[in-house]
């Protein structure tokens, strides 16, 4: 089939004519890239190469945000200006869900909780561990990481999550950790930490109200199952 530019595309299906007159809604993830891109490439248009881009992750956008400069650089057409491009537009959705969250101000529920935090925690290689302080009507006083660890676990300070409890007068709090493996299951581990967190904190006034679970499209959450 031989190679026909965009711009002797029919306007209607031109991507910025399209989402001009039809709103963005109707077009596909392929064609709001490919706007980003601006250009293709004398023998692609803008849209293939979008599409080329995507398939990087199956067209899966949590795992194209796992991408780097260097992985998009690698497809033909792709210089470090476009890679650099898609990073920052595949950040700016990440923090615009996170803006969504903040705007409701307090969280009543698990899924409240992960919405807040899965912009930090979803695509991540490494686990994390995430707090939620709360004040006593429940409004997010902050949020904030409390370690770092590897592929397969990380250590938590429970002195240090108490001082910031202590520091940022929280009367309750939701902690959270990631598990790049993708198991939402809970560890033995997972189950140790949450108990003695609970207890400590008790003796402080301060409830723990959840711990999620996070993977990359889905979470889990103690409190909505009853563990303990």
């Amino acid at each position: 089939m031989d190679f026909l530019p965009i711009k002797k595309w029919a306007e209607e299906e031109r991507p910025r004519e399209k989402l001009l007159h039809k709103g963005v809604d109707f077009l596909t993830d392929a064609e709001l890239l490919a706007i980003l891109l601006g250009t293709g490439t004398t023998k692609k248009t803008a849209v293939a190469l979008a599409q080329d881009i995507l398939q990087l992750a199956d067209s899966n956008l949590v795992e194209l945000s796992k991408k780097t400069i260097l992985d998009f650089m690698k497809i033909k057409g792709i210089g470090q200006a476009k890679a650099i491009t898609i990073i920052a537009a595949l950040e700016l959705g990440k923090r615009r869900r996170q803006a969504d969250a903040l705007q409701r101000n307090s969280i009543t529920t698990s899924q409240e909780a992960y919405h807040l935090l899965s912009p930090m925690m979803e695509s991540l290689e490494h686990e994390e561990f995430w707090v939620i302080y709360l004040s006593r009507a429940n409004k997010v006083i902050k949020y904030s990481q409390l370690s770092i660890g590897g592929i397969s676990g990380t250590v938590i300070d429970i002195r240090l999550l108490l001082k910031e409890c202590l520091e940022n007068l929280a009367s309750s709090i939701i902690i959270a950790h990631n598990h790049p493996s993708g198991n939402l299951a809970p560890s033995q581990a997972d189950r140790d930490i949450t108990a003695k967190i609970a207890q400590a904190a008790k003796l402080l006034d301060i409830q723990l109200l959840d711990h999620l679970i996070i993977t990359d499209t889905a979470y889990n959450s103690f409190g909505d199952n009853g563990w303990e």
